[in-house]
């Protein structure tokens, strides 16, 4: 491992609490390489000069872009988005009945597919949200994912994964040689670059994040302060979805499992407040 990686693999953890493997030189050299060439730079140590120096600067962002993994899909493991629709959801109807209003957060959305899932799912719940309103944020770290979220536009082969044909036909559109989002489900949606590692208070409180596949790639102590941040962006008794190898160990209890395929709820106030009380 050479010492330029060792320093790129720092200033990224830094910069995203990602924790790139000790393993992964020729994965981020083949991914930063065309980068490298556009800016001509002879080696990854010019890069990573450039990395950590710049703030915000579209090199920044394309290194960024380049080292996050977007592997995602419609519907992805099925069974969290049978649960919301089954069991999660009618809990948050009766709970919320007074205020009649539900938040949403997709944290690390990458290309939009789990944001248009939720969508859709509530969309086939109309009649019983009739005179709700609901309010769908979804964000992530990549600005180029977020700019394909946003668009709604997905090729035959990422349509094809995950997503029933029902759903295809009644949501989408074809247009040239992709499928997009019809307009309706596509405007309830804002879609929004941030980083996980940043201050979670502007965005408010949610009844439910998916924050789904994403803690796998951070140390123990990034994912502890990321889980605590997730806490007290949930109202009392709202729901965290993580992946179902995900768990909230770090948070020290603060989380109570729904179910096994990755369902946690955030305890009331009045047990967080006994709990810090006996500690």
């Amino acid at each position: 491992m050479s010492f330029a990686f060792q320093r790129f693999r720092r200033a990224l953890e830094a910069r995203t609490g990602i924790a790139l493997g000790a393993d992964k030189q020729y994965l981020a050299e083949s991914r930063l390489s065309p980068i490298m060439r556009a800016n001509g730079f002879p080696h990854i140590s010019e890069l990573v000069d450039a990395f950590e120096r710049d703030d915000d600067s579209p090199l920044v962002q394309k290194v960024i872009d380049a080292m996050t993994t977007n592997e995602t899909l419609f519907f992805r493991d099925r069974t969290p988005f049978e649960s919301f629709r089954a069991q999660i959801l009618p809990s948050l109807l009766e709970a919320r009945h007074a205020d009649r209003s539900l938040r949403f957060w997709c944290a690390a959305c990458s290309t939009g597919q789990e944001a248009y899932s939720l969508a859709m799912t509530l969309d086939q719940e109309a009649r019983s949200l009739r005179g709700w309103t609901l309010d769908i944020l979804a964000t992530d770290l990549s600005t180029a994912a977020i700019e394909t979220a946003r668009s709604g536009s997905y090729s035959q082969f990422e349509v094809q994964r995950g997503l029933p044909t029902g759903h295809l036909l009644r949501y989408f559109h074809r247009k040239d040689e992709t499928w997009r989002i019809n307009e309706h489900l596509r405007a309830r949606i804002e879609f929004r670059g941030f980083n996980l590692l940043s201050d979670f208070a502007p965005l408010g409180k949610f009844d439910v994040i998916f924050c789904r596949n994403v803690l796998m790639y951070f140390e123990p102590e990034t994912r502890r302060a990321i889980l605590d941040r997730l806490d007290r962006a949930l109202n009392p008794g709202g729901y965290l979805f993580l992946g179902a190898s995900e768990g909230t160990a770090e948070a020290g209890g603060v989380f109570s499992l729904v179910s096994g395929d990755g369902v946690w709820q955030a305890r009331r106030e009045d047990v967080k407040e006994r709990r810090a009380m006996s500690a």
